[in-house]
């Protein structure tokens, strides 16, 4: 019988020797100031269009979605996005600069198939169940808010 690798003593402290050492408190300090500037980068885009250009909250929100979307897909197809996810871990993944990033990286490894059936065709592999499960979630939680008040 043929003996499970798993299981193996030697074979264990082999991995754990090979592992790559993780110093937990820098990656979550490198995450915490990486997410942040992201973050207060979109929150001085939303100062500067509510003080700056006059919009009022929601439109500022808007364009600072917009912005801060399109820098994230263009970051991503420059590949630049994953030396700073690399460097940021999870600090990357959380605004939503990573929804971006999520959505291009999965179009651009169909890029070789072209425009329209590779990048066009994969764009919202990531998008669409988030979408989809979002819209579903918002009418769900729109059908509860009407039943609580006709019930009030």
């Amino acid at each position: 019988m043929k003996q499970n690798p798993y299981e193996n003593k030697e074979y264990l402290q082999r991995v754990a020797e090979l592992q790559p050492k993780r110093n937990l408190a820098a990656g979550m300090a490198k995450a915490f100031w990486t997410g942040g500037l992201i973050c207060a980068m979109g929150q001085g885009l939303s100062f500067w269009a509510q003080r700056g250009m006059g919009w009022d909250e929601a439109m500022s929100g808007t364009f600072v979605a917009i912005v801060l979307i399109f820098l994230g897909a263009v970051l991503t197809g420059l590949g630049w996005y994953d030396c700073l996810g690399t460097y940021a871990g999870a600090g990357s993944v959380v605004p939503i600069t990573g929804f971006a990033n999520a959505m291009v990286a999965s179009a651009m490894e169909y890029r070789k198939e072209g425009g329209v059936t590779g990048v066009g065709g994969k764009l919202l592999t990531i998008a669409g169940p988030v979408l989809v499960y979002g819209t579903l979630a918002a009418m769900l939680a729109g059908v509860f808010d009407w039943i609580v008040r006709v019930l009030r």
